[in-house]
């Protein structure tokens, strides 16, 4: 099992987007093989975002850093705080989850 603490500066939703967004905390997801679960929440510090991996493919922190960065860098992600949890996912399948917990917290009321 391989745990990664990372954070990334990122920009934050603007206007009522930004309230909004702190309103629930969203999971999607599923932890099983070949899958995993993303929680997202408010996190502390509105200028990052926050990201917690723990996955059970080892030795994949590079792919991981990138596809993580690609994540902050096309989304508002700033103040929020992500929890990861993996079960040997390709960087694809990371990619489409991330979109989608963060399209569905950011439509939480």
């Amino acid at each position: 099992m391989e745990h990664m603490s990372l954070s990334f500066p990122a920009p934050t939703a603007s206007g009522d987007d930004a309230s909004k967004a702190r309103a629930a905390a969203v999971i999607c997801g599923v932890v099983a093989s070949g899958n995993l679960e993303v929680l997202v929440e408010a996190g502390d510090d509105p200028a990052f975002c926050d990201i917690v991996v723990n996955t059970s493919a080892e030795g994949f922190g590079d792919i991981w850093r990138a596809v993580l960065r690609d994540f902050a860098a096309r989304h508002a992600v700033g103040g929020l705080t992500l929890s990861i949890n993996d079960v040997g996912a390709t960087p694809a399948v990371v990619s489409l989850r991330l979109d989608q917990a963060f399209e569905s917290f950011r439509s939480a009321s």
